[in-house]
């Protein structure tokens, strides 16, 4: 026994440092998009009516956005490693539970980021437009999914390579098999999105339960 735990924790460090490099680097893209979303829609920036510097700061926002329900489409790689892999403890113990805290984490982002913006929204008395918002976002985050998985554009191309990105649109995905996939990533976006807001809104309000009523006491 203690020599079958000695040989799953030595695979699992090396699984770990083998896929370091691309789960540490689309992780950090997919943070991207919450830390700008922290400083825009709850810093004291929010609180000031937009200026041009807020703006252009949502801009970077949205371009980013994607990167994190992208992380989505990485389960890819889970499907090769098992393909791959001989035992299944490893494929039980090592793959899974790995590829579902990288999983969740990089949506988990997405999901707490729009929270955020709706957050804003409220405040600034658009309450309404929460619900327009958040399906524009998943409809450009599906966009941005399909440039980047399936014609590996990243977000500052939007800024380094605008007229290759345009005519990419425009020849590309335009026709109808990227329109479908679009389609089927939106509809896998906001309906993940849908479940995931409601889980990380009650938790919230669950863990502010104990403070208000020590604050009530």
């Amino acid at each position: 026994m203690i020599a079958f735990l000695q040989d799953l924790l030595i695979r699992a460090i090396e699984i770990v440092w083998t896929n370091r490099y691309w789960m540490s680097w689309n992780l950090f893209l997919a943070l991207i998009p919450l830390g700008l979303s922290v400083m825009l829609f709850r810093g004291k920036v929010a609180r000031r009516s937009p200026t041009f510097a807020w703006w252009l700061g949502f801009l970077v926002f949205v371009a980013f956005l994607p990167n994190a329900p992208y992380i989505l489409t990485d389960i890819i790689h889970l499907i090769n490693d098992i393909r791959i892999e001989p035992s299944i403890w490893i494929i039980t113990l090592v793959y899974f539970p790995l590829y579902t805290a990288f999983l969740f984490a990089g949506f988990e982002a997405y999901v707490v980021s729009l929270i955020n913006l709706g957050y804003y929204l409220k405040r600034q008395g658009w309450g309404r437009s929460i619900g327009l918002a958040e399906l524009t976002l998943h409809g450009l985050s599906a966009i941005g999914i399909y440039l980047g998985r399936f014609l590996r554009f990243n977000s500052w191309d939007f800024v380094t390579r605008l007229d290759t990105l345009a005519t990419s649109l425009v020849e590309d995905v335009l026709g109808k098999a990227p329109l479908i996939i679009m389609l089927v990533t939106f509809a896998v976006v906001a309906a993940l999105y849908w479940l995931m807001k409601r889980i990380t809104l009650a938790v919230l309000t669950y863990q502010s339960i104990p403070c208000t009523k020590s604050l009530e006491a």
